[in-house]
């Protein structure tokens, strides 16, 4: 499988290109600021065809450039129906002095527009992409949409996991914007580190790859997280009991 990944914006949020080779259909995964160059450089490098875009969640800095995108590829966008909604109401959606900071390192302006094709995704609901087999996994906490997902060769077990802003490496994703709650995040966490094994690799939206194993053993922000919900005299058994 090939998996291709430039950072986006003065976010540097991370955009995907995923196909099971070269030559052949792909996937975009959460094409942010200023991701139009270096997609067409990505798909034209390894002469790949864009056919569908994936969106983590709803966060600007992870759909930015959702409609031109769609547009110039004529392709569908595919969002948990939580997180629909910013894509038409953005402002509703962040701080007055988050917008402006957003718009001080852009110079852009906050549109009020979805793609022409957006489609659902469902917790657990598989679907076929470019020959990719897709599973949703729905982890609200970071926004009330938040979905990642396990992504891999049709009839293949997938070893990788696109983790949005809900895993990091060392890090798990912010609870105090709007729509985050702290305890979602906790249950969403504990879930992930339940379902996946050690060895799956993980694809976040900013920073470098991880495994669920290193955050399993390692990260102390997922303590912290964990504590939200659960008792710290159970955590490291809570974490010890996911799939090894």
């Amino acid at each position: 499988m090939l998996i291709e990944v430039f950072p986006a914006g003065p976010w540097e949020t991370n955009c995907y290109v995923i196909a099971p080779g070269a030559g052949d259909d792909a996937i975009v995964v959460d094409p942010g600021f200023g991701a139009p160059g270096p997609l067409a450089d990505v798909l034209r490098e390894h002469r790949l065809r864009a056919v569908a875009v994936v969106l983590t969640h709803g966060h600007m800095d992870h759909v930015w450039s959702v409609v031109p995108v769609c547009a110039e590829h004529a392709v569908p966008a595919y969002i948990h129906p939580g997180d629909r909604e910013r894509l038409v109401s953005p402002n509703d959606f962040m701080s007055p002095a988050l917008r402006e900071a957003i718009l001080a390192s852009t110079g852009g302006e906050l549109t009020t527009a979805e793609p022409a094709d957006v489609r659902a995704l469902a917790d657990g609901a598989g679907i076929t992409i470019a020959g990719l087999d897709l599973v949703p996994m729905h982890t609200p906490g970071h926004t009330p949409g938040s979905t990642v997902f396990h992504i891999g060769p049709s009839e293949q077990a997938p070893e990788h996991l696109i983790s949005g802003d809900v895993l990091f490496n060392n890090g798990i994703g912010r609870t105090d914007l709007v729509g985050g709650d702290s305890a979602a995040m906790a249950e969403s966490l504990l879930r992930l580190m339940s379902a996946y094994e050690d060895a799956t690799l993980v694809y976040p939206g900013h920073g470098p790859v991880t495994t669920i194993g290193d955050e399993r053993r390692r990260s102390r922000f997922l303590r912290e997280a964990l504590a939200q919900k659960y008792a710290r005299a159970d955590i490291e058994s809570l974490l010890a009991g996911g799939r090894r």
